[in-house]
């Protein structure tokens, strides 16, 4: 039974996130299945690299499926292009190994954030990235990143409800870079939480702002209480980049 794997590109604004809910279709994993379904003649379940959050986009989301009948590589890529919505878009196809499973064999996860740091707002891209109008400083923007990164555990910086599953995360890097009126903000790590980006970015925007401290941050992750994170940034500047196996 042949495994493909997708790569996939999308507009998250109007989706409620990568999942599939059973009060709605309008997720992307939703609007891939409906598309296969036509084509294999019944459900397949597509198998995310992650449950990005509703308006959250993404560059390179990583898929795969199994199914018993046979396609070349092209023939898929053409067949969910055709009939996808065209904020959606297969950017590739593979036949992948038998066990490869697109969530559970990720290494590792690049995620960009996007601010525009302006005092007016950027008209083509205010449904692409967060407007900030204060001058962030982006040196301690980096300082304070740095302490995110090693293994934590991260209960202060999600809103997942579930207290069984561990809340226990690597951060591997973290790098802000100013280009162009935009703040470019990268977190690479082997897994994140329910909302953890958008805190983080979160708490790194009030540090911009001065209203924190860069070395409060360890005290913050220490402390375990969800408030002491303050805002947490829109979905709309935030991208899943890329993903290592």
């Amino acid at each position: 039974m042949p495994n493909y794997k997708l790569i996939i590109q999308y507009d998250g604004g109007r989706y409620r996130g990568w999942q599939k809910l059973g009060n709605t279709d309008n997720t992307i994993q939703g609007k891939l299945e409906r598309v296969l379904a036509k084509l294999v003649g019944g459900d397949t379940e597509i198998i995310g690299c992650s449950r990005t959050d509703a308006g959250v986009h993404a560059l390179s989301h990583v898929a795969n499926f199994h199914t018993e009948k046979h396609f070349t590589e092209d023939e898929l890529k053409e067949y969910f292009n055709r009939y996808l919505p065209d904020d959606i878009s297969v950017i590739s196809v593979d036949i992948a190994s038998d066990r490869f499973h697109a969530r559970y064999n990720t290494k590792s996860k690049t995620y960009l954030y996007r601010i525009w740091n302006k005092e007016y707002s950027n008209p083509f891209m205010r449904k692409y990235s967060m407007h900030v109008d204060e001058k962030l400083d982006t040196a301690n923007m980096l300082k304070a990143g740095g302490y995110f990164v090693g293994e934590h555990d991260f209960t202060a910086y999600s809103n997942a409800k579930s207290k069984k599953k561990s809340m226990v995360r690597r951060i591997n890097w973290v790098d802000i870079k100013e280009e162009e009126g935009f703040i470019n903000i990268r977190i690479c790590g082997d897994g994140f939480l329910y909302n953890m980006v958008r805190k983080i970015v979160g708490t790194l925007i009030e540090v911009g702002l001065g209203e924190i401290k860069a070395n409060d941050i360890p005290d913050i992750i220490d402390s375990g209480i969800r408030k002491d994170t303050g805002r947490m940034a829109e979905p709309w500047g935030l991208y899943l980049e890329k993903v290592e196996y």
